[in-house]
């Protein structure tokens, strides 16, 4: 399996608070891993150190490495938009621009000069919304608002911009948990479709899910990363009595 991201003793503060002790981490291309752990361990920090997200945020100090196909990006002259170009995200709330559904979608790929505006772009379009599992809800009412939407397709229209740009990498914060149960369904059904054609990170809160759709699943406690296997080991059979206790519910 090829390793996509790589992760080397990766350290970060916020002012002087450390937040990740020296994760290191291999993430393997076409899977979908998950990052579980209780609130504050440093899950949502590790991801947003992925594509660059953290540079955004005054006061930080990052250390270690970060590789996206054995390239450094946080490396000398790596322009920050063109990781996040490769390295997509949704986040936990839906975030459609209050633009027209087709130009959530088209904006950003016209921004980067991928696409021509007419026919390219309208075939770009209906792909992406098609690959997000949308098109068929959405294909009559292009020049509607995205935010007119449900949450549920509101979402479906944040991973639709976000694989528009085809990244290698998608970044999913919590993408279902200001979701209901229906709208959890389709979006993880998506994300297993999805693995396909990219590599795909989640953060969740809900233990269920990452045993539903991970392949592999990271335990993080504390800002350590504390074990990280296949789904199935990490949930059935752990190593770790922290990742036994996590999982029983005994504390988190």
């Amino acid at each position: 399996m090829n390793i996509k991201v790589k992760t080397d003793k990766l350290k970060l503060w916020y002012g002087d608070k450390q937040a990740l002790n020296g994760v290191s981490l291999d993430i393997y291309e076409n899977k979908i891993t998950a990052f579980i752990g209780p609130s504050g361990c440093g899950k949502s920090t590790y991801l947003r150190c992925l594509n660059r997200m953290n540079d955004l945020i005054g006061g930080v100090t990052i250390k270690g490495k970060v590789t996206l196909d054995g390239h450094d990006i946080y490396g000398v002259g790596v322009d920050e938009v063109a990781v996040r170009k490769k390295i997509g995200m949704v986040f936990q709330q839906p975030n459609p621009f209050p633009k027209s559904i087709y130009d959530n979608v088209a904006y950003a790929p016209l921004m980067h000069d991928m696409v021509k505006k007419g026919k390219e772009c309208d075939a770009l379009v209906e792909r992406s919304l098609r690959d997000a599992g949308l098109w068929e809800e959405v294909k009559d009412k292009l020049n509607e608002s995205g935010t007119t939407l449900s949450g549920g397709q509101q979402q479906r229209l944040c991973i639709a911009r976000t694989i528009a740009v085809e990244p290698d990498v998608i970044l999913m914060d919590e993408p279902t948990s200001a979701l209901d149960p229906i709208s959890t369904q389709v979006i993880e059904n998506l994300m297993t479709k999805l693995k396909e054609k990219f590599t795909i990170i989640v953060v969740t809160h809900n233990m269920q899910q990452a045993a539903r759709i991970a392949d592999y699943t990271a335990f993080f406690h504390l800002g350590n990363l504390i074990e990280y296997s296949e789904t199935e080991k990490i949930f059935v059979n752990p190593q770790e009595e922290k990742t036994e206790q996590y999982i029983t519910g005994k504390f988190g």
